[in-house]
């Protein structure tokens, strides 16, 4: 499935006077998917996708807190998975 911006650029190339094989060979796509998307008047719609809620979203503020204070020197992240783990 193409993403809407190589859909348009199809239609914009076409409506220019190119063939739908420079077209194809332009955007490195089939010329049969070229066909399918000039002949679908609809440009197509992608649903967002929900955020998923990070694993580590509630000790946020910790681990934040805990590398800005070791500023200027760092912590390795195995440390701060063991301080989380032990926090529970």
């Amino acid at each position: 499935m193409l993403t809407l911006e190589q859909a348009v650029t199809i239609q914009i190339l076409h409506q220019q006077g190119q063939s739908i094989k420079a077209i194809s060979r332009e955007l490195g796509i089939s010329r049969n998917t070229v066909r399918k998307y000039l002949r679908s008047q609809v440009t197509p719609k992608y649903q967002r996708t929900q955020s998923k809620v990070s694993i580590l979203e509630p000790y946020k503020p910790y681990l934040i807190k805990r590398v800005n204070a070791a500023d200027p020197e760092w912590i390795p992240a195995a440390v701060l998975y063991q301080e989380i783990l032990q926090k529970g």
